[in-house]
């Protein structure tokens, strides 16, 4: 075990060099200059150079590339060009925002997606069957702005029930906090509980057929033991795996949930580090979610041995 976490971490470090690299060099790549952002279009040449000199923009970008990796490797990640704030400090911020979103969204898809799932497994082929696949099929189909937009007007302002914006600590206030995520988190799990629904019968269907589910019930084992204890488990595996996928398409999912919720989260400061060309910003929110991503990854891989005591990482 010990053997395989050091190699996953050797791995993870070179996924996010790589990350970062290909990220910086694209951002270098697409037209527009912080400069542009900070003068605006009727700057003189003069100013424009001052400004330049003043960022380090007028360096070459392999230098520019080795001054942010030497900020790296000394627990820095840059000053934003905007606001002049460390971007460490802003990332810290913001990821209270985020991460209670994903884990809402994540825990409102799980709650849809399983019983769904098995419902539909157990009921292959009938209208409840049919039933569950249209509604998946649905939310996949359904983008999450629009769907957002459709929860803002039915929930806050037809009915008033949720707030239609801002942001509460769950910290602070936990009721209010949980009353501000509850909308957006429906509309960000929701293509979320759909991938995992049809996962979870497609796997259900597979496991539900296997000999030693056969033999369960021979023995005279309860249905809620056969499918429970012994196919329900076994279904999960794969299910874990689109889980730890899925989490990056949760974090990206954040950045519209979060301008359409005005969330102070990770998503909108890496949409206006977008808007502002504020690169050092942009590239210390992307390796934040690079970051996250092979963690969140490498527990579920580690969560496979729970799962199936037949897999060791010996």
């Amino acid at each position: 075990m010990l053997a395989y976490l050091i190699r996953r971490l050797l791995f993870a470090v070179v996924v996010i060099v790589g990350v970062a690299t290909i990220s910086f060099a694209l951002l270098h790549l697409i037209p527009g200059s912080p400069v542009d952002a900070i003068l605006g279009n009727e700057a003189t040449p003069d100013s424009r150079a001052a400004l330049e000199h003043q960022l380090g923009l007028d360096r070459p970008v392999a230098v520019q590339y080795a001054n942010w990796w030497g900020q790296v490797l000394r627990g820095e990640l840059g000053d934003s060009v905007m606001t002049k704030q460390p971007v460490a400090q802003l990332i810290r911020e913001r990821l209270p925002v985020t991460i209670p979103l994903a884990i809402f969204s994540m825990l409102i898809a799980l709650a849809i997606a399983v019983p769904a799932g098995i419902l539909s497994a157990i009921r292959r082929n009938t209208w409840i069957d049919g039933v569950v696949s249209v509604v998946a099929f649905a939310g996949l189909s359904i983008p999450g702005f629009w769907l957002g937009t459709l929860l803002i007007l039915g929930f806050s302002v037809h009915w008033q029930i949720f707030p239609p914006g801002g942001y509460v600590s769950i910290f602070d206030d936990p009721i209010d906090g949980l009353r501000h995520l509850v909308l957006p988190a429906i509309a960000l799990g929701m293509t979320f509980a759909a991938v995992l629904t049809r996962m979870i019968r497609s796997s259900m269907l597979e496991v539900l057929g296997a000999d030693y589910v056969r033999t369960a019930r021979a023995k005279g084992q309860t249905e809620h033991r056969v499918l429970f204890g012994h196919a329900l488990r076994n279904a999960l595996i794969p299910t874990v795996t689109i889980i730890g996928v899925q989490v990056g398409a949760l974090l990206s999912g954040a950045l519209i949930i979060e301008q359409i919720f005005s969330l102070p989260g990770i998503g909108r400061l890496t949409v206006q580090a977008v808007l502002d060309r504020d690169i050092p910003l942009l590239q210390g929110c992307i390796i934040t979610i690079a970051l996250i991503f092979v963690v969140v990854n490498l527990l579920t891989d580690l969560l496979y041995v729970y799962l199936d005591p037949r897999i060791s990482y010996a």
